[in-house]
């Protein structure tokens, strides 16, 4: 029975040495396994500060839209009667060109019809032909 004792025993022994490597794998998996979440939710913590950031930034672009369609509103109000005051002095003075433009014409006329009319007289008086 020595042989069978010894036989037993070996297998018992070889049986340990498989539970022991199967124990040892089973906690290498654990561990993998337990790296690889702590990953993933490292990963997911990273993305969801990313979008909280990204969400505070489009808040905050959307509020920087918003005062400066008031600024530029407020702009129109002050620059557009401005606008409307330029393009009535231009056209005031468009106007008063014009009539300088016919005065001088008109000045002009005079003064050749003048001068003809001055060397009609100093020729008279001059009397020369």
């Amino acid at each position: 029975m020595a042989g069978t004792n010894a036989e037993i025993l070996q297998a018992l022994g070889r049986l340990q040495e498989g539970v022991d490597r199967l124990r040892e794998d089973f906690q290498e998996e654990k561990a993998l396994a337990h790296e690889s979440r702590a990953k993933l939710h490292s990963r997911l913590d990273d993305q969801a500060k990313e979008i909280a950031h990204l969400e505070t930034t489009v808040a905050i672009s959307g509020e920087i839209d918003a005062q400066i369609r008031g600024k530029i509103e407020d702009l129109k109000e002050t620059v557009e009667p401005q606008i409307e005051e330029w393009k009535r002095i231009k056209t005031l003075g468009m106007g008063i060109s014009g009539l300088l433009v016919v005065a001088g014409i008109t000045v002009g006329g005079i003064i050749v019809s003048a001068s003809d009319a001055a060397v009609t007289a100093i020729r008279a008086w001059l009397r020369i032909q």
